[in-house]
């Protein structure tokens, strides 16, 4: 049976695609769950258009994205911490001071996931960043300073 994926399923298929199918597994497992709709012309017509506004939005997406690494990277990013009198910080700027401090100076938006840092920040001084988001990447100077 020829189905019309509605959601991604492992090992199955993805969103808007046209799948064969086995009848038993689609009509007891695919179709009921709303996972897919059996692939009629109505059907087809409506996946076409829902796939054209997906890759409209994910190309706008990618153009957001590239403008804010490109804002980034451009920028220099100060955190500020507590430091003792060797230049180690009393507490690690992790991800989430790093991403704060990003929203606040550069009024950029990023996913949580976009940092790439093996791990915090235990001293004052500057870095370099790389930062990806999706297929796009770049990398900006963090400065970690004394309070």
């Amino acid at each position: 049976m020829k189905v019309l994926m509605l959601k991604d399923a492992k090992g199955v298929g993805r969103a808007n695609e046209v799948i064969e199918i086995a009848d038993g597994f689609a009509l007891n497992y695919l179709i009921p769950k709303k996972i897919a709709v059996v692939a009629t012309g109505g059907a087809l017509g409506v996946a076409a258009a829902r796939k054209a506004r997906v890759s409209e939005r994910q190309a706008l997406t990618a153009q957001l994205v590239a403008q804010n690494l490109a804002t980034l990277a451009s920028s220099r990013i100060v955190v500020k911490s507590k430091v003792n009198e060797k230049g180690h910080l009393y507490d690690a700027v992790g991800e989430k001071e790093i991403m704060a401090a990003i929203k606040d100076q550069a009024h950029v938006e990023l996913p949580a996931d976009a940092l790439r840092i093996e791990r915090p920040f235990k001293e004052a001084g500057e870095f370099r960043v790389p930062v990806a988001v999706g297929e796009a990447f770049g990398e900006f100077t963090l400065a970690v300073e004394a309070e």
